[in-house]
């Protein structure tokens, strides 16, 4: 698989989610033009938690149009939500999964270069944004995260564009893979010990093997799935 179509490109800015009003800029909406794609992301496109989204490793959220009628299945009383931006995806991708990809691969995208840099991994706010208290662990059960791009080279993106792969260091990585290793085989002591070793893995994955690997455990992930209070 050599490349994908990009449908859509979204943003949004900050707004209330949920009944507690909580910040995010989760509700993105269609950009009809092109759009500069930064190191931080597209021009325009805001955060709530500057701590946990955005950031150059999380630059562009891309989420696979495959997966909405796949969720639309499982949720029938929800079908209606699952459509283009119902994840506060930046790109909405046709023609690719997380099966098709691999950790760090780079994609000549419109004018812009970007790098695939991690998997999504998903928080309560999805159980906010789809009013269903275990949306997030639903996505991770799943495997339909989505992923996230880092901008190596600035440049317009327009709806419609091709990603073309240009370099796949990592064919052995697959984001499947990943997914595996992250919430299946959490205690893969050789996939864990060569995935914290790749090359330009960020900051928070290395750490996140390292101490999978010295506590022979895996880490808490209920205060990022379950909404608090």
């Amino acid at each position: 698989m050599s490349g994908f179509k990009i449908t859509e490109l979204r943003i949004g800015k900050v707004g209330p989610l949920g009944p507690n009003a909580v910040p995010s800029g989760i509700d993105k909406t269609p950009a009809a033009g092109p759009l500069m794609a930064r190191a931080e992301g597209f021009a325009g496109d805001e955060h709530g938690d500057t701590r946990h989204h955005g950031g150059p490793h999380k630059a562009l959220h891309a989420y696979p149009a495959a997966h909405y009628p796949a969720w639309a299945h499982d949720l029938p009383d929800r079908t209606a939500r699952f459509r283009p931006g119902a994840f506060g995806e930046n790109l909405v991708v046709e023609g690719a999964t997380e099966g098709d990809l691999c950790l760090f691969d780079r994609y000549r995208l419109g004018g812009a270069m970007v790098e695939v840099s991690q998997s999504r991994q998903p928080c309560w706010r999805l159980n906010l944004r789809f009013d269903l208290p275990d949306m997030a662990r639903r996505v991770q059960e799943t495997g339909r995260t989505g992923w996230y791009f880092r901008v190596i080279g600035n440049g317009p993106v327009a709806p419609g564009d091709r990603a073309e792969l240009v370099a796949r260091p990592n064919p052995d990585w697959t984001l499947t893979r990943v997914w595996r290793l992250l919430y299946r085989d959490t205690s893969d002591h050789d996939s864990l010990t060569a995935f914290g070793a790749l090359p330009g893995l960020p900051e928070s994955w290395q750490r996140m093997a390292e101490a999978r690997l010295a506590r022979g455990a895996v880490e808490d992930w209920r205060p990022r799935l379950d909404t608090p209070g």
